[in-house]
């Protein structure tokens, strides 16, 4: 990060895995953060390690409010603002189909409307959801997606698809300095428990000597990147000048099937689990792998962590976090066996 020392950066949705993850690097680079959060997903726990640092503070709200009215806010001259506020996984965002909507157009306009009164420089954390049930593989930035817009997780791929027109009218009508990243899977310390996301809900099930569930027969395919690879893209993005004044793809191009994660994980913790196959979720993506061309020309970006690397540290952090239970918001396998669960971030 350039100048991280004179940053003064706005993270919305700070309180969340990849959130909590990008302020400690931002902190790390010398940057002053504000964390925006309403903890509707995120946890107080991520940020409890920063409680005495002084540059770092944290405003308990909502991205849908009018965030001038904040008086904090108000009074803070933010240079960047990072957009990371809304619910990421399907058990979470649609429970309340309308919040995550909203989160995603109003809590986007709210914010870019504080990055154009502040002048300062506004990312949005878009997603690999916007591709939908991919009809093309490997996913481009250019490919428009195959999104069914009246079904169960339109609430989510729609909302970000809005989110991303309305973050490029801003740019187009000259207010605002943006960027949007796209992001595939993620997976690392910091994830809850109960999100629903297949590294989660595997490791967590393996851990617990609880059945593993696997949605149809297992051969869909994701790709997975770890957190410390997407915070420095989202970095790097965020650096980028000028503007790439297009979509930019952050994942890993490396792809598997969930059965290969299954093996991958139930030999790591030396899991005697048995597999349990379900009905694959309504519009769950069957493949799902980036081209990340963009991002390696203009950022100079590619994933460094390799997944072995990445799930032996995801399976220690949830390890430890199994003795410490009660710092979690629900118990290690409660609501994971739903037939909703695989999320593509």
């Amino acid at each position: 990060m350039k100048n991280g020392n004179t940053r003064t950066a706005l993270v919305a949705g700070g309180a969340g895995f990849i959130g909590s993850h990008l302020i400690d690097a931002l902190l790390a680079e010398g940057a002053t953060v504000v964390c925006l959060d309403n903890y509707l997903t995120g946890r107080s726990c991520n940020l409890a390690h920063l409680e005495k640092e002084s540059r770092f503070d944290l405003i308990e709200a909502d991205v849908i409010e009018k965030l001038p009215s904040k008086v904090r806010l108000a009074r803070t001259k933010f240079t960047h603002v990072y957009n990371l506020a809304c619910a990421a996984s399907p058990p979470h965002y649609q429970a309340d189909p309308e919040h995550t909507m909203l989160t995603c157009v109003l809590g986007t306009r709210n914010l870019l409307r504080l990055a154009e009164d502040m002048q300062a420089r506004f990312l949005l954390t878009s997603t690999s959801e916007v591709y939908g049930d991919p009809e093309v593989h490997p996913q481009t930035e250019g490919y428009r997606g195959w999104v069914n817009c009246t079904g169960p997780r339109a609430c989510y791929d729609e909302g970000k698809r809005a989110a991303e027109s309305l973050t490029f009218d801003f740019a187009r009508m000259g207010r605002a300095d943006v960027r949007v990243a796209r992001i595939f899977n993620t997976y690392g310390p910091r994830m809850r428990p109960d999100d629903g996301r297949v590294v989660s809900n595997v490791i967590c099930q393996a851990l617990a000597g609880e059945d593993i569930t696997v949605y149809g027969d297992g051969s869909q395919t994701r790709s997975f990147c770890y957190a410390s690879d997407l915070v420095d893209g989202l970095m790097r993005l965020m650096d980028s000048d000028p503007s790439p004044g297009a979509p930019v793809n952050l994942g890993n191009p490396v792809e598997l099937t969930v059965n290969d994660l299954v093996e991958r994980v139930t030999a790591m913790t030396g899991s005697r689990s048995k597999v349990v196959n379900l009905p694959l979720p309504v519009d769950d993506p069957r493949r799902r792998r980036p081209d990340i061309a963009r991002a390696k020309a203009i950022l100079g970006w590619e994933p460094k962590v390799a997944l072995q690397e990445g799930l032996e540290a995801t399976v220690e952090w949830f390890s430890d976090e199994r003795h410490r239970a009660a710092t979690f918001t629900a118990p290690i396998g409660s609501g994971v066996a739903r037939s909703d669960l695989i999320a593509a971030e």
